[in-house]
């Protein structure tokens, strides 16, 4: 893949200050540029390696072209001309189009036009794969599913029963969707289990990441709506809904029948209970545990902020203590109180 940093300026609408006749052949950092790359800067933290940088050409905003050593292209967001660059650039292997001599698929499946179905891709009864879509190896899609135009699952990706998937979904490997949910009735030292009745209802423009949960529902269905991304090795309990927009990032997970509103993000290893609802634009911060409903967006975090070993320890020896502190306080109020 090669284009010219005029037909680049073109497809991204930015303002090209250099020579539209310059060849670009790839994307690399500030750093690691060479002249027949573009780099970008959208963080301030690398705005010293600018004026160093090797790079062909560099994404800017207006306020840093000065600084760039060789030609600019300067946009008003460069973070998301840089993902479009990408997207341009992207050396993934296109899919072979058709279904693998392999593949196993119930004669009661329909497939849509020019799907890519791998090598040993099962596809169950009365499932139905939608225009474009590809299926990865030894991917495993259980009956009653619905994929539609435009999907990508990764190889070894599992679908149970009655997973519906929307537009242009991609699923990366080794994510499982449909699993029970952690439903148990205790009685006398035993677990009986609850039969997980619902399904999982995901969105268009959906990204899961690999090694992704997302359980199915007891009763009603999980719910992804659309352009919600989901990171690696994410946790989604049945019944949770995930409102339009939001972000979940690798480690993080929310318990059953949680409802998370739209453009939220849940930062790494956060962690929501069971049974609440975040407001829309609520964002976690990482490793949180978010124990309580919010109804207001903002930022949130529980915990305490990073210190040496040895200050943590005489902090977690006080909070060993607040609580008799907390009542030697309030005999002391009272006591004051009388004297009064």
């Amino acid at each position: 893949m090669q284009l010219s940093l005029g037909e680049l300026a073109q497809r991204l609408g930015a303002e090209l200050i250099g020579d539209a006749d310059t060849v670009i052949r790839g994307v690399n950092t500030l750093k690691d540029a060479t002249a027949t790359d573009v780099s970008f800067l959208a963080n301030a933290s690398y705005r010293s390696q600018l004026p160093d940088s090797n790079a062909g050409a560099v994404i800017v905003s207006a306020k840093e072209a000065a600084d760039v050593r060789g030609a600019a292209l300067v946009v008003a967001n460069p973070y998301l001309s840089f993902a479009l660059v990408t997207q341009m650039f992207d050396n993934r292997p296109q899919p072979v189009r058709g279904i693998h001599p392999s593949a196993v698929v119930a004669a009661s499946a329909t497939l849509g036009d020019d799907v890519c179905i791998a090598a040993n891709v099962v596809i169950g009864e009365h499932c139905v794969i939608g225009n474009g879509c590809e299926i990865g190896a030894n991917t495993v899609i259980s009956d009653h599913c619905v994929l539609g135009r435009d999907c990508c699952l990764r190889a070894n990706v599992t679908l149970y029963h009655d997973v519906v998937l929307g537009e242009r979904v991609q699923v990366h490997s080794g994510t499982v969707i449909g699993a029970d949910g952690f439903g148990f009735a205790p009685d006398k030292g035993r677990w009986h289990k609850i039969a997980q009745l619902g399904g999982v209802r995901i969105g268009n423009d959906v990204d899961i990441g690999a090694n992704t949960c997302i359980d199915r529902g007891a009763l009603g269905n999980t719910t992804i709506e659309d352009h919600v991304i989901v990171d690696n090795l994410v946790q989604v309990a049945h019944n949770v809904r995930l409102g339009e927009g939001t972000a979940m990032a690798g480690n993080s997970g929310v318990a059953g029948s949680t409802t998370i509103g739209k453009h939220c993000t849940i930062a790494g290893g956060a962690g929501i209970a069971g049974h609440l609802t975040l407001a829309d634009g609520v964002h976690v911060a990482a490793m949180t545990l978010i124990s309580k409903s919010i109804s207001e967006s903002g930022a949130y975090a529980t915990g305490t902020a990073q210190m040496p070993m040895q200050e943590w320890r005489r902090s977690a020896t006080r909070f060993r203590q607040l609580d008799s502190m907390a009542k030697r306080l309030q005999q002391l109020e009272k006591s004051h109180e009388g004297k009064a």
